[in-house]
């Protein structure tokens, strides 16, 4: 029986439901196949933490997470505490401590999901974002002076070391390598950005030489949304700086048909850490609590971390009946139908028992 220890942080918002809706799918994996076992521990750091103790997680919430398989991570953000504070407080914090430098966004159209993007269906758009994560424009790095004098000023310093670039260069071009069509569009926006960004350019350029058999090309930023709208049949495995990737992988969801479907994994390739994973829909509180919430991106993070734990089948058998399900027509109001969130997850538990796969 093999073990798979997980820590879950459901934290806020509609982070809570679909983190219980992607446990109880775990669970149904756990029975369906008999011979792995996943065990939770669930730790309630969010934003009510912050407002209780002044801080998102304990001084030692890295050392309590350091011991776990993965980490399955609901959301952050809350509407009466500021989203830095959040979001410095708690995800940050796991993903750079952890040097999860791989931040890995698929995007698909799913059965049953339409795109907005005219005579855009099934096969068209499947793509892979590969975000560097570690530092760029989110290292963190600036500081204000001279607060609230007229001569105030803000910096923020978009860091890029060799080390970093050339990392991510490579995950990215082994990813492209391991997928059919071995293409990769490197994201820069060297043109204005002539240093950090120029510098991206030429690692990139180095880094291509090792793998031959890999195409790529080399996009800006502002172009490549042009691209994705209009040619996403152009586009396969995707990489790009902490900033520009974040901005493109909602983009990318969107044209999915909802951000409520999108998945991500923060990993760390050296398997040093635990990696963590996470849908990227958000808090979204304007839906919490109402039990519509999609947990569809939950579940296919969930598929993520199973590959990542090396538990292939159960991941390929879990896409497969969340594709059932959406196919099906069995859909949240963000993507257009009137399910719930149970009727989602019990949905997709009884396409996991009755595949013959």
């Amino acid at each position: 029986m093999r073990e798979c220890s997980i820590a879950t942080i459901p934290a806020d918002g509609i982070g809570p439901e679909v983190i219980a809706a992607g446990q109880t799918v775990l669970s149904n994996l756990e029975m369906r196949l008999g011979d792995v076992k996943f065990t939770f521990q669930n730790f309630n750091w969010g934003s009510e933490y912050y407002k209780k103790y002044g801080v998102m997680m304990p001084s030692d919430g890295l050392e309590q997470l350091k011991k776990f398989d993965a980490i399955y991570f609901g959301a952050v953000g809350a509407p009466d505490v500021p989203d830095h504070v959040t979001l410095w407080g708690l995800r940050l914090p796991i993903c750079q401590g952890f040097d999860q430098y791989a931040n890995v966004r698929p995007t698909k159209i799913l059965p049953g999901i339409t795109s907005p993007l005219r005579n855009c269906g099934i096969g068209d758009l499947d793509w892979v974002i590969v975000r560097e994560n570690s530092e760029g424009e989110y290292s963190g790095h600036g500081g204000r002076a001279h607060r609230g004098l007229p001569e105030e000023v803000g910096t923020e310093v978009a860091i890029f070391t060799r080390v970093g670039v050339t990392r991510i260069m490579r995950y990215a071009f082994r990813l492209a390598q391991s997928r059919p069509h071995k293409l990769l569009t490197v994201v820069t926006k060297s043109n204005a950005q002539r240093h950090g960004m120029v510098m991206w350019d030429d690692i990139a350029c180095e880094v291509a030489a090792e793998f031959p058999e890999v195409t790529w090309d080399k996009m800006l930023v502002d172009a490549m949304t042009v691209r994705m709208t209009l040619k996403p049949q152009s586009l396969d495995t995707i990489v790009a700086t902490n900033l520009h990737a974040d901005i493109l992988s909602d983009l990318a969801g969107a044209l999915a048909g909802s951000l409520g479907v999108a998945p991500t994994a923060n990993i760390d390739p050296e398997r040093r850490f635990p990696s963590m994973f996470e849908p990227i829909h958000g808090s979204a509180f304007d839906i919490a609590g109402k039990g519509i919430a999609n947990p569809v991106a939950a579940f296919w993070t969930a598929a993520q971390m199973l590959d990542h734990l090396g538990e292939r089948e159960a991941s390929v058998r879990l896409m497969r009946a969340v594709e059932r399900v959406t196919g099906a027509g069995i859909l949240t109001p963000d993507v257009g139908g009137s399910a719930t969130t149970r009727e989602v997850t019990e949905a997709v538990c009884d396409a996991i028992h009755s595949s013959n796969f």
